[in-house]
């Protein structure tokens, strides 16, 4: 995961709670969208689903893995990750928030709060199906 590059310094027009919910989103961790090369792959556990989301670029991802939402791989224009309030982190996906985007049938979507996050390796993966595939 990249680190991202500027601390979050409490905002004064900001109430308290707000500030409060922003540094501790710095300290459970997260990802920035735009900090990850196009083609990225994500592995995003939720409390109810575990996601994978592909990085396609200017807020768009591909997503799968909720049997209702994403069965099968679905570009959406991905928000960014909410406390549960209107405030959301643009295009973060963070630790213990809830990740929103937009379906293109569902509408806004908003999930359970996020508990972990894992990069996948491409190259283990692309080789895994080269493995699998012989000839």
């Amino acid at each position: 995961m990249l680190p991202t590059t500027e601390p979050f310094r409490p905002h004064p027009n900001f109430d308290d709670a707000i500030n409060r919910a922003i540094c501790q989103s710095e300290i459970d961790g997260g990802v920035v969208l735009d900090e990850l090369p196009i083609g990225a792959v994500l592995d995003v556990e939720t409390a109810n689903t575990l996601y994978r989301i592909e990085n396609r670029g200017d807020g768009d991802v591909l997503i799968s893995g909720h049997p209702d939402i994403c069965p099968e791989p679905v570009l959406v224009s991905f928000h960014g990750s909410t406390w549960g309030t209107p405030m959301l982190k643009l295009r973060f996906i963070g630790r213990e928030m809830s990740m929103e985007f937009s379906h293109p049938e569902r509408g806004i979507v908003r999930t359970s709060r996020v508990r972990e996050i894992k990069e996948q390796d491409q190259r283990k993966v692309w080789r895994r199906d080269r493995d699998s595939n012989p000839g």
